[in-house]
């Protein structure tokens, strides 16, 4: 799949609320992703971030490498391909870890995706420098 079709990127936390029951996000999470018929992409480094949460639920761990093996999950090597802008970024915006700045430059490579997370602060975090990024968000956030 290029790159260019892809609608829909995955953050960390949805991802964690999908295949941990227990989650907080576990309900929105289950709800948004069950609808998408069609691959998420992410970064490597959201995804590290979600194994590591993930590291005690063994089942739900191993829940990740199947879906990225069945092509439902994409994962883009973005911190490989643009550190400088990821750099860029974590410099810009003190509480931004490096998950989510391999998700705006992301965003940026994939400029029609909406982003699916649970994270409030990508809505002051801004692609190409000044563009707000198209969320799929939980309205309480």
């Amino acid at each position: 799949m290029k790159v260019s079709a892809i609608s829909y990127l995955l953050d960390a936390g949805p991802l964690i609320g999908f295949l941990d029951a227990d989650d907080q996000w576990h309900e929105w999470s289950t709800q948004t992703l069950a609808v998408l018929d069609e691959p998420l992409a992410t970064t490597e480094t959201a995804v590290a971030e979600a194994c590591h949460r993930l590291k005690k639920l063994r089942p739900a761990l191993a829940i990740i490498p199947r879906l990225i093996a069945e092509g439902r999950l994409l994962l883009v090597p973005v911190l490989a391909e643009q550190p400088q802008r990821v750099e860029e970024l974590l410099t810009k915006y003190p509480q931004m870890d490096a998950g989510d700045a391999t998700l705006v430059v992301l965003s940026e490579v994939c400029p029609r995706a909406r982003l699916i997370t649970v994270d409030g602060d990508f809505r002051r975090y801004r692609r190409f420098r000044n563009q707000t990024m198209p969320l799929v968000i939980p309205e309480r956030l």
